[in-house]
């Protein structure tokens, strides 16, 4: 029995291979750097965004955000995460007036009845220390139950929504597609 072996190779066959090999041991170290650097670039249109679409100070929110979890050889993921609940009154620029106290949620100021910041009757309110610089809310009729008055802000809920998603999803996925292919073709002798 004759048994017969054809085999095509050129230059061209052994450019691509050289540039697969290339690929498959340069890419792996590449790809993390790109992902991170994309990530840092994203989070800092989130953080402004965010800012503006919630009314709180921007420190507030770069603490809100933290330290992302950054991708490495292992991973390939850059992770935002926050956490919290309903924010207090008390970090949204408050000012108390006699229909209530005036805050900024949202960016847009407005009223909330029925708060307070300050003790005392009208012209002549004094700080009181008790209250520690917080905006409070009646609970009942003499006034002796009372409870920190909340926004509705939530970051979390933000930070997913409106404005703040958009522009994640404007900058993240067509930055990663560009960055990417550019450095394949760069890989690739």
């Amino acid at each position: 029995m004759v048994q017969i072996t054809a085999t095509w190779s050129d230059r061209n066959l052994d450019r691509f291979t050289a540039g697969v090999v290339a690929l498959h041991s340069k890419l792996p170290n590449v790809l993390p750097r790109i992902v991170n650097q994309v990530g840092d670039r994203t989070k800092t249109q989130v953080t402004r965004t965010l800012t503006k679409q919630t009314g709180l100070p921007r420190k507030t929110i770069v603490k809100a955000i933290g330290k992302p979890s950054r991708a490495h050889a292992g991973s390939m993921s850059y992770t935002m995460e926050t956490e919290g609940g309903d924010i207090r009154l008390t970090y949204l620029a408050p000012r108390e007036t006699r229909k209530g106290v005036s805050a900024q949620p949202w960016g847009r100021r407005q009223v909330f009845g029925s708060t307070f910041m300050k003790a005392g009757r009208f012209p002549s309110r004094v700080i009181a220390p008790r209250l520690n610089g917080h905006v409070w809310r009646r609970l009942d009729t003499a006034g002796r139950k009372i409870t920190q008055a909340r926004s509705g802000v939530i970051i979390p809920k933000e930070m997913t929504s409106g404005a703040t998603a958009a522009a994640f999803e404007a900058i993240a996925a067509p930055l990663l597609k560009q960055r990417v292919e550019a450095a394949i073709a760069k890989l690739m002798p």
